[in-house]
């Protein structure tokens, strides 16, 4: 989405969050008109590969609050297994952990590089503006304190990527149903989760090889789990059975019968 910071836009600013962005999403656009300012905001495109900021880093805190949307995903990379940790789509906000403002005062990590894995348009939120929201009205802050809950239960579903490659990617297909599904961002209207995943990012999430990762992906689609997107040769994977895949996100080595390594 195309958006300028002109005052003639300002309206146009107000509906897209409250039609589009889990922290507004729904509320009253007129009540917003008071606490942002046009020239305060900013509207930028994040390049893929290209860092944006470092995270947890001794003594140092953002000033804006980043809104995406559209393109991505916004991953955060771990160091030093360069593991991504965190991804971020359409709807939802990134930087929240590392903003002066209520969890973010006592999150702490080790340095984390946050990055566009692909091109990203993203709106900045002074932080001034996200603590007059935050003190303000009690829907936002509720959202806002959920997006951090989120996260903590998103690197949860990491810790149960074992060894064995299929629960380990369903792992990662778990953390991301839930997460999207909480934010109102997912499922498509016939039910179907649809995420824009790159097998490398599957690799750095879940600690696996490329090629590990493509015969999961292959043993998936063969029983149902996905669907077969070939054609296009795409980075979408269509999750089309998330029900089913719980199974193999609890199975051990002796209960995935389509996966030839023992």
């Amino acid at each position: 989405m195309n958006m300028s910071t002109k005052q003639s836009d300002k309206p146009r600013f107000i509906e897209y969050l409250t039609q589009n962005n889990f922290l507004f999403k729904g509320l009253d656009q007129s009540e917003w008109t008071k606490y942002i300012e046009p020239k305060q905001l900013i509207v930028e495109k994040l390049y893929s590969s290209r860092p944006i900021y470092t995270a947890f880093r001794t003594d140092t805190s953002l000033e804006y609050l980043y809104v995406v949307t559209k393109g991505g995903p916004i991953v955060v990379r771990s160091t030093p297994l360069d593991r991504i940790i965190a991804m971020t789509y359409s709807g939802s906000c990134f930087g929240m952990q590392n903003l002066a403002l209520s969890f973010g005062k006592v999150s702490r990590a080790f340095p984390s590089l946050v990055e566009a894995y692909k091109t990203a348009d993203v709106i900045k939120i002074p932080l001034e503006i996200v603590k007059t929201l935050h003190q303000e009205c009690k829907i936002f802050r509720q959202r806002y304190e959920l997006m951090f809950e989120l996260q903590e239960k998103f690197q949860y579903h990491l810790l149960n990527c074992s060894t064995y490659p299929p629960q380990a990617v369903a792992a990662l297909l778990r953390a991301l149903i839930y997460q999207e599904r909480e934010l109102g961002n997912q499922p498509q209207a016939d039910g179907v989760f649809v995420f824009d995943l790159p097998v490398e990012v599957i690799a750095k999430a879940c600690q696996l090889n490329n090629r590990t990762v493509e015969q999961v992906l292959k043993g998936m689609t063969k029983i149902g789990l996905l669907k077969s997107h070939k054609a296009n040769q795409s980075d979408l994977v269509y999750v089309v059975n998330p029900e089913e895949l719980k199974a193999v996100y609890g199975a051990t080595r002796d209960k995935v019968s389509w996966w030839p390594l023992r």
